[in-house]
């Protein structure tokens, strides 16, 4: 190669990034079982071009993507052509050293196979696993997620690999950027881990453009490699077509395009096909499904790149989308500052249930009402805000006897009990629950009945009252506020304890799942008597308050503590004689 024709090339592999990596370098290609030129497809192009134009990129990816392949390989060229008092100092930051070392010696192996004439080589000064250099003093450092590991070092690109996995908070993201050099680039890749606090949130500002990060997102179905033989399904649930096959008619659900050049499909058309309800399949990943076990939240994690269905979450993608999509809505009314939130106003002759979770008033955490109606099965007031106990209480009382709602205190911890005494010295009409009453015991006459504390402790349940409030929603409980909604995406399971994500909080969750389950088991339990018991309960029951609007309950399964009304809301030891042969006591 003459000095000319030296100069032309080098002109052109640092101004088209995809030539320089596709005549100089090469992978290894799982697919054919060997080592072929590093040739880009449409998406990994658009990648590198990104990674060129903008300096803070973030890309969602599914598994096998080859994004780590590409980025290295991206890394490679910026080294080997950076000029000598101009050098590029790289930086990759992973959750594990062994994750980011792994990157590093991508880097490594690209930077090896680059032509003699760029005329680079390793340095001896600095030349091991987790930091080597370069002759023109470029320099590549792999670390673990640590504060320590940026001292000494100001990289002009930064890399966070498996982002969504990397266990820290926003500070040490804050700390890496700090370090990052003026003008540097920062590139940040993952697949989805539910709603972490680095990757989604980048994801999400970056979405709602409250950042500068340019959003690069893969899928696998415009993957070449990957879809020879794609073909579609019309069907809500992929993985139970691909276990039940034979349950469907194939002729009527599957689109066959495996006569399509993969490399120059239609993806308009294709999005198309997925606003229908049809959804990409091929052979690669009917085989990733049966790898992964048809485990759908690794399907969505691993090879949907989908943040819903990701991580450990306590709700399901398609939960969740639904109620984003069909549910969510504005309140009627937005009272008290805008904490108090109505959406529907009470109606007579319904039953309703309010969960109350307290909180001190002065910690992260939020004390919280919600009140819920048991025969239209939803959500109809919500009100949340930092107060301490006995205000609680004021609004509980004020809203509770406003719809005449069956009223479930949490008291663990004991923040619940000072909110509980105060329903109980406000005399609060309508019920207050008391846990822990054996339903053989349940009518029996017991004197100190008043002397109990009303409420429920939650923790001693936890599992229980969660899975039955995510029952609840699977059939069509209905939740309209967005800030519940924001608490169940980030709501998932540590260690088999369902709990929220650390920054994030659940005290919607608590209130709301606490008076499904009480509702659940109280009112349930009086709908499996006899139609004779029934009618002589609704007899006993129902009586209309003109001035609160509203309709009253006696029910006896729930016991009705500090009500003004005593000969009519609270059992006489009489009564249990009389009538507690109705129930087996």
């Amino acid at each position: 190669m003459t000095k000319e024709q030296l100069i032309i090339e080098v002109t052109k592999c640092i101004k088209n990034t995809s030539y320089a990596l596709r005549t100089y370098l090469q992978t290894y290609d799982n697919t054919v079982k060997k080592y072929v030129p590093l040739i880009l497809f449409p998406d990994q192009e658009t990648l590198i071009q990104d990674y060129d134009t903008y300096n803070e990129n973030i890309v969602s990816k599914y598994r096998q993507a080859g994004v780590s392949t590409v980025t290295a390989a991206w890394v490679s060229k910026r080294l080997v052509f950076a000029k000598k008092n101009q050098p590029e100092k790289i930086l990759i930051i992973a959750n594990k050293l062994d994750t980011a070392v792994e990157m590093a010696n991508k880097v490594r192996s690209f930077t090896e196979q680059w032509p003699a004439w760029v005329g680079i080589q390793f340095s001896q000064e600095k030349n091991s696993q987790r930091h080597f250099k370069l002759t023109n003093n470029c320099e590549v450092k792999a670390v673990a997620t640590s504060k320590d590991a940026l001292r000494g070092y100001t990289p002009t690109i930064l890399i966070f690999d498996e982002a969504a996995y990397i266990e820290a908070d926003s500070d040490f993201w804050a700390a890496c950027m700090a370090s990052l050099s003026t003008g540097g680039k920062v590139i940040v890749v993952s697949t989805p881990n539910g709603y972490d606090q680095i990757y989604y949130e980048i994801y999400d500002q970056a979405l709602r453009g409250n950042n500068d990060f340019k959003i690069s997102e893969m899928y696998w179905y415009k993957d070449p490699r990957y879809t020879k033989d794609l073909y579609l399904v019309k069907t809500k649930d992929l993985v139970h077509f691909l276990l039940n096959r034979n349950d469907y008619d194939e002729k009527e659900v599957i689109l066959d395009l495996s006569d399509e050049d993969p490399y120059s499909r239609d993806y308009k058309k294709l999005t198309e096909y997925f606003e229908q309800g049809y959804k990409p399949c091929s052979s690669w990943f009917e085989g990733m499904v049966k790898k992964l076990k048809y485990d759908r939240r690794k399907i969505s994690q691993e090879l949907e790149c989908d943040f819903l269905g990701s991580g450990d979450n306590v709700f399901s993608s398609d939960i969740l989308q639904n109620i984003s999509k069909n549910m969510v809505k504005e309140p009627e009314a937005k009272l008290m500052g805008g904490s108090l939130w109505i959406f529907k106003e009470p109606e007579n002759g319904h039953k309703y249930v309010m969960g109350v979770d307290v909180s001190r008033g002065d910690s992260e955490d939020f004390s919280c009402i919600e009140i819920i109606d048991f025969d239209t099965r939803e959500q109809v007031l919500e009100y949340v805000a930092k107060v301490p106990p006995d205000v609680i209480a004021e609004v509980a009382h004020k809203w509770g006897t406003m719809y005449n709602a069956y009223c479930v205190i949490d008291i663990t911890g004991g923040m619940g009990v000072s909110t509980a005494r105060k329903m109980q010295e406000m005399n609060y009409e309508p019920g207050l629950y008391i846990d822990n009453i054996e339903s053989k015991d349940k009518w029996k006459w017991d004197p100190k009945m008043n002397e109990k504390i009303p409420g429920i402790n939650f923790n001693s349940k936890r599992v229980q009252i969660i899975a039955s409030f995510e029952e609840y929603i699977r059939y069509g409980f209905k939740v309209y506020s967005k800030r519940l909604f924001n608490e169940m995406n980030t709501f998932i399971y540590k260690n088999g304890r369902p709990d929220h994500q650390k920054g994030h909080h659940d005290d919607c969750i608590m209130a709301i799942s606490i008076a499904t389950y009480v509702a659940e088991k109280s009112f349930q339990s009086l709908e499996k008597v006899t139609n004779h018991t029934k009618a002589m309960i609704n007899s006993w029951s129902t009586f209309v308050n003109e001035n609160k609007g509203g309709s009253e309950y006696f029910n006896p399964m729930m016991p009705n503590s500090g009500s003004k009304n005593r000969a009519f809301n609270q059992p006489t030891a009489q009564d249990y004689k009389k009538y507690g042969w109705l129930f087996g006591a």
